[in-house]
């Protein structure tokens, strides 16, 4: 049915509901329509409507029967013969503050974390599919990043300082289960990265809370590989030992746990390659600092 029938369409509300131009002023109009229209707090959710922004059905349930009937039911009331003409209209700026694009002329890279032990699987098949699932973020190099890269390549020596701090306090998380917390400086208590004249990257890290009761700590293998100013690979695992979770990803493994991340170069190829990395929302210019 999605497939034949929809147009699916994938956002992140956050941007959306307070972005003040066309995209957000069309999905404020879709959302106004649902249960969830105080656009101070979160309208997540599964909206189906019509080309110019009639709601036609809501749901906010993993179970994909009950999204089923939500899609047999906006088919009924789609009327094609009057409802399927839209005017286009002049494309408008977008909001700056929320449409935010990868640095120009930089680099993205991939990621994807995984939980590799420690669950006691439960019959729920909910729980299981967090259990079993691999996450995925991007990171955002600038020139200037790779430009320090290749400067440290060439003679070896420390990682530069201002990236190996953005991978580890921004993307060395637990998102397996939903939205991770930031790490902030005071919790990131060791980094040691260094970058062989050969490529090969190695290092350690622990990051830890105030409280103690959420950690992560572990060792970094890479390889960096350049032709001639271009940067063509940039494949780095960092494996360790997790403990605790964040606000919005509950019901970790008990005790520590092992996790890994691993980073590649993004080809551009995927639509995803584009999107802000999750430690860059609300906050790009902390990430990029």
């Amino acid at each position: 049915m999605l497939k034949n029938d929809f147009i699916p369409v994938a956002i992140d509300q956050w941007y959306e509901r307070k972005q003040q131009d066309a995209k957000g002023e069309f999905y404020r109009k879709i959302a106004s329509q649902g249960p969830r229209y105080d656009f101070s707090a979160t309208t997540q959710g599964r909206y189906v409507c019509t080309p110019d922004g009639k709601l036609l059905g809501y749901n906010n349930n993993r179970g994909s029967e009950r999204l089923k009937v939500v899609l047999q039911q906006a088919l009924q009331d789609f009327d094609l013969r009057t409802e399927s003409g839209v005017t286009a209209k002049a494309s408008t700026p977008l909001d700056s503050r929320y449409d935010l694009q990868p640095p120009e002329d930089g680099v993205t890279l991939r990621t994807f974390t995984k939980v590799l032990n420690g669950y006691q699987y439960a019959d729920d098949q909910w729980q299981k599919a967090f259990e079993d699932s691999i996450a995925r973020d991007n990171v955002w190099l600038e020139k200037s990043d790779v430009t320090e890269i290749k400067k440290v390549l060439e003679i070896g020596g420390p990682f530069p300082e201002r990236l190996a701090q953005r991978l580890a306090r921004f993307h060395f998380n637990d998102n397996t289960r939903g939205e991770p917390n930031r790490w902030n400086k005071t919790e990131l208590k060791m980094l040691q990265l260094n970058l062989a004249t050969d490529g090969k990257l190695t290092g350690i890290f622990q990051l830890e809370n105030a409280k103690g009761n959420l950690g992560f700590e572990g060792e970094i293998l890479g390889e960096i590989r350049f032709e001639s100013e271009d940067l063509i690979r940039f494949d780095m695992v960092a494996k360790g030992m997790f403990w605790g979770h964040g606000w919005f990803a509950p019901h970790p493994p008990k005790g520590k746990f092992p996790v890994a991340i691993a980073f590649t170069l993004a080809d551009g190829t995927d639509v995803a390659d584009r999107l802000i990395p999750h430690g860059a929302k609300g906050n790009i210019d902390e990430y990029l600092k």
